[in-house]
């Protein structure tokens, strides 16, 4: 059974931190120089639209399995401290993602459907700033298992 647990969280952790690198990385230079502003805009908002259902499922995912696994191993009295600090790092990250979503995520899409491109690109460089970080702190989050 804890296989199967850690498997699952794993797996949710690389869809939502890998989908962030991927879009950070890959798509959004790409995006940026083959396409005009409107296009770009439009794109985002539907690859967001695609992605983030699988960050919800993901987050829900990570949680479930990570209480039930913290719980059959005797709770966190008896885990090290890097679990300790996965689990905050994780919070701050679902925290930023859930401010992301039902915030500037939400202006983009009004944005763009109004075509009011200058406020879209606003809202998008912030998601932008934002899912840099969580990308950044979801990298981390999985270093420490291996260096604390």
């Amino acid at each position: 059974m804890i296989n199967i647990l850690l498997m699952l969280h794993v797996v949710a952790v690389v869809i939502w931190v890998g989908g962030m690198l991927f879009a950070h990385m890959q798509l959004r230079p790409i995006a940026a120089s083959q396409l005009e502003p409107p296009e770009r805009l439009r794109l985002w908002v539907g690859v967001f639209g695609r992605f983030f259902p699988w960050v919800w499922g993901s987050i829900i995912t990570i949680l479930v399995t990570g209480f039930w696994i913290i719980n059959i191993y005797g709770g966190f009295k008896v885990l090290g401290m890097h679990i300790n600090v996965m689990m905050v790092i994780g919070f701050l990250m679902m925290l930023i993602f859930f401010h992301v979503f039902f915030a500037p995520y939400r202006r983009l899409k009004q944005a763009v459907a109004a075509e009011d491109w200058p406020a879209a690109g606003a809202k998008l460089a912030q998601i932008r700033t934002l899912i840099g970080i969580n990308m950044t702190l979801g990298v981390l989050t999985i270093a420490i298992r291996y260096i604390i």
